[in-house]
C-alpha cells in the first residue's frame, strides 16, 4: 500500500466517520422546529417534553459531530497539501462562508436552546431552535457546494504552471452554481431528513414496544412518519434527478454505477444483478431499455457504456456498483418502513403491530448505511479525479508525507474513532433508557398558565 492509496483510506475513514452525525443534527434540527412549533400553537406539555427530550439528544450528536469535523481541517494540510494548493482559492471563500454563516449562527443560538427553557419568552426560544436547524442547513449546503465544484468544476480558471498551477475564482455565481450542486444539495439535504426522521422513528417505536413514555411516543412517532413519508418520495425524485446529471456530466461514473461495460441500444438496467470485474459483465434481472428512459426519457437511446472512455480513466467498478445499488436498497427498505408504520397507524393498531415496531427499531441504520453508500459510490466513482477532469488524486498527495507516518495516524484515529463510537452510544443509549421527563417540570414558570 502506497502514501496514496494510504492519504485516501486515512481521509475516507475520518470523513465516514464525521459524516454519521451531521445528517442526523440537520434532520433532527429541523424536527425540533416542528415539535416546538406545535407545542406553541397547541399549548400542549406533552410536546414540550417531547422537545426537550429530543434536545438532548440533538446536543449528544452536535458535540461529537463537531469533535470529529475539526480533524478534516488538519488532514488538508497534512497528505493533501498538493490538492489544498491547487484549489485553496476557491475553497477558501467556500469554507469561510460555512464558518461565518453557518457554524457561528448554529453554536451562536445553541446555548439558547440548551439551557433558554423559560428563562426567554416562547417565542425567542422557538426563534433560536430555529436559527440553530437553519445553521445545520446552511453548514450542508456550503461543504456540498464544495464538493460538488469537485465533481463538476466552474466558474473557474488556472493559473500558473508546474507545482505553482492551481485554480482561482473567476465567477463567484459560476462556483456556487456549478452543474451538479443543486441536484446534490437537495440529494445530500433530503438524505439528512430522512436521518433525523428514522432516528425519531426508531427510539418511538422503542417506547411503543415497550409501553413507555405513550403520550409522547405516540405523537412523536405521528410526526416523524409523515416527514420520513414525504421525504421518501421526495428523495425518489431527488435520485431521478442527480442520476441524469451524472449521466451528462460523469458518464463513466454512471456507466460504473450500473455496470454499463458495453454500450448497447437500449440500455438495460439490473434490478437485482453482481457483478463480474474480470469477464465484464452483470449476472441478475435485467430490465430492457430501463437506463436509457430513466436518462433520457426514451427507451431507444443508448446510454454510453465504459468502452466509450480510456481503461485508466474507470474508476473501480466492481465496489462502485455495489456501493451504489446497496444505497438503492436502503432507500427501498425505508420506503417498506414507512408503509407499513402507515398502514398500521391508519388501522389504529400501531401498539399491537409488533413486526412493524421492531422493523421501524432497526430502520434508524437504513438512512445512516444509505448515506455512508450514496458518499463511496459518488467520491469512489469521480477517480482516478480529485478534481474532476483538472487533478488526478495521485498528484493531490502531499510530497513530503511518508508511508509510515500515514500508517501511524491511521492507526491512532482509528483509536480515537473507535473510543468516541462508544462514548457517543453509550450516551445515546443512557438518555433514551432514562427516556423524556415525566415529571419535574413544575419547577419552571409555565409561560402559558394563567
Amino acid at each position: 500500500m502506497d502514501v496514496v492509496f494510504l492519504s485516501r483510506l486515512q481521509f475516507a475513514m475520518n470523513i465516514a466517520f464525521h459524516y454519521l452525525f451531521p445528517p442526523l443534527s440537520i434532520g433532527l434540527g429541523l424536527l425540533l422546529v416542528i415539535m416546538e412549533g406545535t407545542y406553541l400553537k397547541t399549548k400542549n406539555p406533552v410536546y414540550e417534553r417531547m422537545t426537550r427530550f429530543w434536545v438532548k439528544i440533538f446536543a449528544i450528536i452536535f458535540a461529537v459531530g463537531v469533535a470529529t469535523g475539526l480533524v478534516q481541517i488538519f488532514a488538508f494540510g497534512t497528505n493533501w497539501a498538493s490538492f489544498s494548493r491547487f484549489v485553496g482559492d476557491v475553497f477558501g471563500s467556500i469554507l469561510g462562508a460555512e464558518g461565518i454563516f453557518a457554524f457561528f449562527l448554529e453554536s451562536g443560538f445553541l446555548a439558547i436552546l440548551l439551557f433558554g427553557w423559560h428563562r426567554v419568552s416562547p417565542k425567542m426560544h422557538l426563534f433560536s431552535t430555529i436559527m440553530v436547524s437553519v445553521g445545520a442547513h446552511f453548514s450542508g449546503v456550503w461543504i456540498v457546494i464544495a464538493n460538488s465544484w469537485m465533481q463538476t468544476p466552474a466558474g473557474y480558471k488556472i493559473v500558473g504552471e508546474g507545482e505553482a498551477r492551481h485554480a482561482t475564482i473567476e465567477s463567484f455565481w459560476g462556483v456556487l452554481s456549478n452543474p451538479s450542486t443543486v441536484d446534490r444539495l437537495c440529494h445530500v439535504i433530503i438524505g439528512a431528513w430522512l436521518t433525523g426522521a428514522f432516528l425519531v422513528l426508531s427510539v418511538s417505536a422503542y417506547y411503543l414496544l415497550k409501553r413507555r413514555h405513550i403520550d409522547i411516543a405516540t405523537k412523536s412517532f405521528k410526526i416523524a412518519l409523515l416527514f420520513a413519508t414525504i421525504c421518501v418520495l421526495l428523495q425518489g425524485i431527488s435520485g431521478d434527478s442527480t442520476g441524469r446529471g451524472v449521466a451528462k456530466n460523469q458518464p463513466i461514473k454512471l456507466a460504473a454505477f450500473e455496470g454499463v461495460y458495453k454500450t448497447t441500444t437500449p440500455t438495460g438496467m439490473y434490478a437485482i444483478g453482481v457483478l463480474n470485474t474480470k469477464e465484464k459483465k452483470v449476472t441478475g434481472i435485467p430490465i430492457p431499455g430501463l437506463l436509457s428512459f430513466l436518462v433520457y426519457r426514451d427507451f431507444n437511446q443508448a446510454v454510453p457504456g465504459l468502452d466509450q472512455f480510456p481503461p485508466e480513466l474507470w474508476p473501480p467498478v466492481g465496489v462502485v456498483f455495489q456501493t451504489y445499488h446497496g444505497m438503492l436498497f436502503m432507500w427501498g427498505f425505508m420506503a417498506v418502513g414507512v408503509i407499513f408504520g402507515v398502514i398500521a397507524w391508519k388501522r389504529k393498531k400501531i401498539l399491537e403491530s409488533k413486526w412493524t415496531l421492531r422493523f421501524l427499531m432497526i430502520s434508524v441504520l437504513f438512512p445512516e448505511i444509505g448515506n455512508q453508500l450514496g458518499w463511496y459510490s459518488a467520491e469512489i466513482g469521480r477517480q482516478p479525479w480529485v478534481v474532476y477532469g483538472l487533478l488526478k488524486t495521485a498528484d493531490g498527495v502531499s510530497k513530503s508525507i511518508q508511508r509510515g507516518q500515514v500508517i501511524f495516524s491511521l492507526i491512532l484515529f482509528a483509536c480515537v474513532y473507535a473510543l468516541l463510537f462508544v462514548l457517543f452510544i453509550f450516551l445515546m443509549n443512557r438518555k433514551i433508557q432514562q427516556g423524556p421527563d415525566e415529571t419535574g417540570l413544575d419547577e419552571y414558570r409555565d409561560p402559558y398558565k394563567k
